[in-house]
């Protein structure tokens, strides 16, 4: 496939910059019909995997005001590619996901609300379906509200990503979606809750040192040992830490500890990087205990049939 051309040279410099390829794939068109650029982002260390970029053609690549977010977001994705699943996420709940098929860039809502609008899909990453997607699924309708929209630096896939995701994270924490064999596209509403005008900072789940420790263990065994083949995976993600309402730093710390309890054993070499870890054998033979905390997740998603109603106890 030939290298994205011109005027998208400086998408090319910025990816190389981070150690990535990034080639042309065919053109692509957003929810209105207008043409976008897509580009397929691969790590030469680590042959097979890959992200998908897609923006606008419009967009101005070369402006410098977008600059230095795309080159933290070409540097997160280089690491991700690092990991056997760059596409998968955790919940706090510990719901495995994986994340594809996002359509971007936003589009204006065609419903008549003053809103912007991404839509994507949400697989259950749970291991059990021979390298295939799970059945169950969310097909997501992601709107950002005018306001939040003003705090984005630009309605495309690198300035939005992380938080449209950390918003789908939490809005499975709070019950709000369901995974489904069929079904039309769930709201997830991307609202000014989950930003501080005052901080100018995202703020998705104030979280304890017990429940990163506990989420770092679960992420390394569900994304490592089940759908990783045992290969490390990135522990100090900025992405979390967002979602987390944490630091990179904290993180580290985090998977100190859980390496002192003999669960992680952390990456200081080529094939392990620093900031990435493996599972212990201890931690492997827990597969019963967040099996069982998955199975418990997925039945919160679950829609519940108020009882007193079907006796006609409803209350008018």
């Amino acid at each position: 496939m030939p290298t994205l051309a011109a005027p998208h040279a400086s998408l090319e410099a910025a990816a190389q910059l981070a150690g990535l390829t990034l080639t042309a794939l065919e053109p692509g068109a957003d929810f209105t019909g207008a043409p976008t650029t897509r580009a397929a982002l691969t790590l030469p260390a680590a042959p097979g995997r890959q992200l998908t970029l897609e923006l606008s053609e419009s967009f101005d690549a070369a402006n410098p005001r977008y600059a230095a977010e795309l080159a933290t977001f070409f540097a997160e994705a280089a690491q991700r590619l690092r990991t056997p699943c760059p596409e998968a996420m955790l919940t706090l709940h510990g719901i495995p996901l994986s994340f594809g098929g996002f359509a971007w860039p936003f589009h204006g809502s065609t419903s008549g609300a003053d809103t912007f609008i991404v839509h994507g899909t949400v697989h259950l990453a749970d291991g059990l379906h021979d390298g295939q997607p799970s059945p169950l699924h969310s097909k997501i309708s992601a709107s950002l509200t005018q306001t939040f929209a003003t705090v984005v630096a630009a309605l495309e896939q690198p300035f939005a990503e992380g938080f449209i995701y950390n918003a789908v994270r939490k809005t499975f924490d709070q019950g709000q979606l369901e995974l489904v064999k069929s079904g039309n596209r769930q709201p997830v509403p991307v609202t000014t809750r989950f930003y501080s005008m005052k901080y100018n900072l995202f703020s998705f789940n104030d979280t304890t040192e017990a429940q990163r420790h506990d989420f770092l263990a679960a992420k390394v065994f569900w994304l490592s040992h089940v759908l990783g083949g045992g290969a490390p995976v990135w522990v100090a993600d900025p992405r979390d830490a967002q979602y987390l309402n944490t630091t990179v730093e904290e993180l580290g710390r985090s998977a100190a500890a859980l390496a002192a309890e003999g669960l992680l054993l952390l990456g200081d070499g080529e094939d392990a990087p620093l900031g990435f870890a493996a599972p212990t054998d201890t931690l492997r033979t827990q597969e019963d205990r967040y099996r069982a905390q998955l199975a418990e997740a997925l039945d919160f998603l679950k829609p519940t049939f108020n009882e007193e109603m079907r006796s006609g106890h409803a209350n008018m």
